[in-house]
């Protein structure tokens, strides 16, 4: 029998541990704002990183598993709307109130990437922006059914941090410029085939999951703990009775790749027409054929354009940049957004007035002004001074 120990915790995240079989214990990391489906505030970026830190030097911690509260979602994000308040304040202006928040959460996310010791998310429901961010930095990335993942910060004028400088540029064919552009909505066959997910089980195999993780043989080698788990997420995996099920994405990646190619202004002539109200015939079946897509395109084009330029230079960095260097350079660039760019817009929009009405600083992507996104880029720091420059 399994036995939680129950630790000191916030209301918003509950700590626990799973004592096994072996004597070893599993952390058991719940975020707990079920209402707001688990959004990522300050306050629960710290408390993670607090424990996971001590549970990282704790050697009767041999695996940690991060969930989520309720039944709608693992994580739906961050929560902006301090980093708002504080853009609305001073405008134009690299505040204090951005630079922690997302210092802070990539240096969770870093710690994730970097932990040594096997990490499991179960990535049921919603999984979105900085809840991707704590899950594509597990080792372990569990996916089912009922998982719906997606990147939308295009909608709020921003673009996909959380590292997705790094792990966008190494999904298959031109998928990861296609979920920073429209914010497409993964399923979880979906985010298996572009590595976000690396297991599958269904969302009634929670219970037994974690009943399961009592029983494995856990060792003093992480090495062999994260082959443990693997073994026993595979076993699982192949008696599920929801199967895993066809990637729309991998169905249709000869279709994806052909509209992302190219230059933006390119790249946006080519999706206009595909939803234009007259078209060809083809064009028109394509459209009836394939109702995600027209949805994912619309998304786009209704998306910050300069959103829409980040995403696209985004695409074009070097896979040379180590994961550190990628995490540096976001940090730059999202409080920049916060100042000088759309963000405070698409927040005010989409979270604040919900008037879903946001008004872009420029028309669509041909108005922006030669060297404007790629100023962005720009860090406001030096590297002495960079409030990552820890990050190794």
């Amino acid at each position: 029998m399994s036995e939680l120990n129950m630790q000191a915790n916030s209301d918003q995240v509950l700590f626990s541990t799973l004592t096994t079989d072996s004597g070893k214990q599993v952390g058991v990391a719940t975020l707990n704002i079920e209402k707001a489906l688990n959004a990522l505030n300050l306050n629960m970026v710290q408390a993670l990183t607090a424990q996971l830190t001590a549970w990282r030097s704790d050697d009767n911690i041999v695996a940690v598993v991060l969930d989520g509260a309720g039944e709608k979602a693992f994580c739906a994000g961050g929560d902006v709307r301090a980093i708002y308040q504080a853009s609305v304040k001073t405008p134009g202006e690299v505040t204090d109130a951005a630079t922690q928040f997302f210092k802070q959460e990539y240096e969770l996310d870093y710690l994730l990437h970097t932990f040594g010791k096997p990490v499991a998310v179960w990535g049921d429901g919603i999984v979105m922006g900085g809840g991707l961010g704590l899950m594509i930095g597990a080792s372990h990335r569990i996916v089912t059914e009922r998982s719906r993942i997606a990147m939308p910060e295009v909608t709020i004028g921003l673009y996909p941090d959380v590292g997705g400088s790094y792990f966008l540029n190494r999904m298959p064919g031109k998928s990861g410029l296609f979920l920073g552009m429209t914010a497409y909505n993964m399923s979880g066959a979906d985010a298996h085939y572009v590595g976000i997910g690396n297991h599958y089980l269904n969302f009634d195999d929670r219970a037994a999951f974690f009943d399961a993780l009592t029983g494995v043989s856990w060792s003093a080698s992480q090495n062999e703990n994260h082959q443990a788990l693997h073994s026993l997420l595979d076993k699982m995996q192949e008696k599920c009775s929801t199967p895993l099920g066809a990637s729309q994405l991998e169905q249709n990646r000869e279709l994806i790749d052909e509209l992302m190619t190219g230059s933006l202004d390119e790249i946006v002539v080519r999706v206009r027409a595909r939803i234009s109200t007259r078209v060809t015939d083809q064009d028109e079946q394509t459209a009836i054929a394939h109702p995600w897509l027209v949805k994912a395109i619309k998304t786009m084009l209704a998306g910050s354009p300069i959103s829409l330029k980040l995403v696209h230079l985004q695409s074009q960095l070097s896979k040379d940049l180590s994961l550190a260097d990628c995490f540096k350079l976001e940090l730059g660039l999202s409080v920049n957004c916060c100042a000088k760019a759309d963000f405070a817009e698409g927040v005010r929009a989409l979270l604040i007035d919900k008037d879903r009405n946001p008004q872009w600083r420029f028309a669509d992507v041909a108005a922006i002004p030669q060297g404007y996104a790629e100023g962005l880029l720009r860090s406001p720091w030096d590297d002495a001074s960079h409030p990552l420059k820890g990050l190794h």
